[in-house]
């Protein structure tokens, strides 16, 4: 049997699609993937999603996200997608166990945070170390931070930090930044950051949250430690778009290209939603308002061909 419409991911933007075709009746089939419910399962309080005057736990937010596509009677199933084949009239998606037609097919897999590999950085994962200054920058009033990185993202991410953070202290592996002119010039006119050239971070340092990070010299092998109740990691994001290259358009990043003001893709009945296809944003709300749009394409291609 073929599916109305198949959703790929199950953060914000996932869901929220599951929830407005599930309510337009289309009975949606959601593959939750590995890593179900996105970003916001390593986010410990959120405080910036409308509706939670008092903020909301990360992984808390996306159980009630799913039991209200649940609710409407979206239907769940577990593993992750292996390939997928948009080639034909009829699109085809493979958990490897099970492959799965459909009219339609609404990809919010959603993007990673490119980590540094760290023994305790995961570990560390929301108790202090961080990959989105914009979501937790606000929970470091007054604390000294450091932000790991020498790109365009770091130094934004360092110089909207100087906002709550008595002192921001970015570490960069070279002995200059990678970033954008205008962007570098902006961190080292700021009294308020700190930049230590030519380092790396071995360890974050912390037993159930962050003390400091310990850090290596690449020229000279010195290693010390540093104290902050933050660490920052702003060394890029990759999308996870790499079952659908050579069949749907992708920019230089990966990130999957949409047709201006929709959630269309170059492939009919393909749908995009949430950082899948957004490297500037990347947040809960704009996910799922994209997961809204994704959704009323999809009803609306399905009506054009007579579902």
């Amino acid at each position: 049997m073929s599916e109305n419409v198949i959703i790929l991911g199950t953060g914000p933007a996932g869901l929220t699609a599951a929830i407005y075709t599930a309510r337009a009746n289309l009975n949606p089939l959601v593959v939750e993937g590995m890593q179900a419910g996105g970003q916001l399962m390593i986010t410990s309080d959120v405080e910036n999603y409308p509706g939670f005057a008092k903020g909301i736990m990360g992984p808390e937010l996306m159980a009630e996200f799913r039991k209200q596509a649940e609710r409407f009677g979206a239907r769940f199933v577990f593993g992750d997608v292996t390939s997928v084949d948009f080639k034909s009239k009829v699109l085809r998606v493979s958990t490897g166990k099970e492959t799965f037609e459909a009219k339609s097919v609404i990809i919010s897999t959603g993007a990673s945070a490119n980590l540094l590999g760290l023994p305790n950085e995961r570990r560390l994962m929301g108790k202090g170390v961080s990959t989105c200054a914009t979501c937790d920058g606000f929970f470091f009033r007054g604390m000294e931070i450091a932000v790991v990185g020498g790109g365009d993202s770091a130094c934004e991410e360092a110089n909207f930090l100087t906002r709550f953070a008595s002192k921001v202290t970015m570490i960069h592996r070279r002995d200059q930044f990678r970033a954008s002119k205008i962007m570098a010039e902006r961190v080292l006119k700021n009294p308020k950051i700190a930049v230590i050239w030519d380092s790396g971070v071995e360890d974050v340092v912390g037993g159930d949250e962050v003390k400091g990070v310990r850090i290596r010299n690449l020229k000279t092998g010195e290693t010390r430690e540093m104290a902050v109740a933050g660490v920052f990691v702003a060394i890029g994001h990759s999308p996870n778009t790499r079952l659908f290259k050579g069949q749907l358009d992708m920019d230089a990043g990966g990130y999957l290209l949409t047709r201006e003001g929709s959630s269309r893709t170059n492939i009919a009945g393909v749908f995009a939603a949430g950082d899948v296809r957004d490297h500037v944003y990347r947040q809960a709300v704009t996910a799922a308002g994209s997961g809204c749009m994704a959704a009323i394409d999809a009803e609306r291609y399905l009506e054009s061909i007579h579902v």
